[in-house]
């Protein structure tokens, strides 16, 4: 929730004026419960609900490597979430797999963006769960590691141009 990629993303929301709730999973730092890798996708559901309550306003969901597999997996199906952002999208991480056959029916704009030496989604990997995810979809590789080291302005501002094509109307 604190570290430098969240906070680039949250900059880059906030630059379009969007309202933006960074929270922890179960477990993490403060909060309750117990982390188990596959239960906190709820928890993503419940920041949606909240959000949704709280501003009556499309949601744009942009996760970060954990956060980004549940959120996805979340906000799929959700049809008040027209846009999905997935920094550092792990494949494999700490001796766990990620799976992403959900994203073959999700016909939402997606934006999947990873340092080029991120070491938990390496290229190859990468490519492989975007060829069977629908489109639309684009996948950036950016200089770095999974943390976008030494290039965050880069991946800012290809999430800010990215966002300036999805929000500008078509003609």
């Amino acid at each position: 929730m604190h570290n430098k990629v969240v906070f680039h993303a949250m900059k880059a929301l906030h630059s379009f004026g969007f309202p933006v709730l960074r929270f922890n999973f179960r477990g993490t730092g403060l909060s309750s419960g117990k982390h188990d890798g596959r239960q906190e996708t709820a928890d993503v559901t419940a920041a949606l609900q909240w959000l949704k309550q709280e501003f009556a306003l499309p949601v744009i969901f942009a996760g970060f490597s954990f956060g980004a597999a549940r959120g996805l997996r979340a906000c799929c199906p959700d049809p008040q979430v027209p846009l999905l952002i997935s920094l550092g999208t792990p494949v494999e991480a700490e001796g766990r797999l990620y799976s992403y056959k959900f994203l073959r029916t999700c016909n939402k704009p997606k934006l999947f963006l990873s340092g080029d030496h991120d070491q938990f989604g390496p290229h190859e990997a990468l490519e492989e769960v975007m060829a069977h995810a629908a489109g639309p979809k684009e996948l950036v590789f950016i200089p770095g590691d999974h943390f976008f080291e030494g290039h965050l302005n880069e991946m800012r501002m290809t999430l800010e141009s990215w966002l300036q094509e999805q929000l500008t109307p078509r003609t």
